[in-house]
């Protein structure tokens, strides 16, 4: 068995979710205890949340891995354009783990017998660019649900200063927004990323209450929109007055 096929056994031994002896899995490759140490140091050393050592034993700690698929023609156009988006978009850490993905997909997918046109070009917007520096600042306080104070230039060009609690961002082709509850208006604000001017992060954590999270703005969005509202109607220019 190739190194490469013996790698992709011991992460489906794992995806169980319970611990295995290193013994057990060697037993089951057919190969020794001291092939499947060096095996498994190479898959923590990847980035894998495996956990365990010599002698106890190891454990994949997060369901990361998907079931073995085969993918359409347009479907692999889509995961293509979707992969490359992220990968050409703003986000440094999404651009690094979407490059890490494409990889990954190239080392598992057969080449075709004619090379096919680099079709793909993702246009990076000036605002865009602007929005770089705070996506992952912003990514993080979503995930943490924590209360961020910021300075916004509003469309007036005048500066602000608000603490809100961030919920969710969004993207529009060219412009990011946040979605967020602002403290100082007591409502739902749509900011645009690229008019940010610094964030402060506080440190302090927000609530779960009715009427602010995430849910209750999309709500809120849902009954706003009728069909014919397009979404650059809604925040073609999102002042977050």
């Amino acid at each position: 068995m190739r190194r490469t096929d013996r790698l992709f056994e011991l992460i489906q031994i794992l995806r169980d979710g319970r611990l295995h002896r290193a013994s057990e899995m060697a037993e089951r490759l057919e190969v020794s205890v001291r092939t499947i140490w060096r095996d498994m140091a190479t898959l923590m050393a990847s980035g894998l949340p495996v956990e365990g050592e010599r002698g106890v034993g190891y454990i994949l700690r997060a369901p990361i891995t998907l079931p073995p698929m085969i993918l359409t023609p347009p479907e692999m156009e889509a995961l293509r354009l979707g992969v490359r988006l992220v990968a050409e978009g703003a986000d440094p850490g999404l651009a690094r783990a979407a490059r890490g993905l494409a990889a990954k997909i190239a080392a598992v997918v057969p080449a075709p017998a004619t090379p096919e046109p680099d079709d793909l070009f993702v246009y990076s917007a000036d605002e865009t660019q602007r929005a770089a520096p705070h996506l992952p600042v912003l990514r993080q306080a979503i995930r943490a649900r924590q209360r961020l104070a910021i300075t916004y230039i509003d469309p007036q060009g005048a500066e602000t200063h608000r603490d809100i609690r961030p919920l969710q961002l969004e993207f529009w082709g060219r412009v990011w927004t946040l979605a967020a509850f602002c403290e100082a208006r007591g409502d739902f604000r749509s900011f645009r990323v690229d008019r940010i001017v610094a964030i402060t992060e506080t440190g302090e954590t927000y609530p779960d209450e009715p009427g602010r999270r995430l849910e209750d703005y999309r709500a809120r969005i849902a009954a706003e929109l009728t069909p014919a509202d397009a979404p650059e109607t809604r925040n073609s220019d999102p002042a977050g007055s």
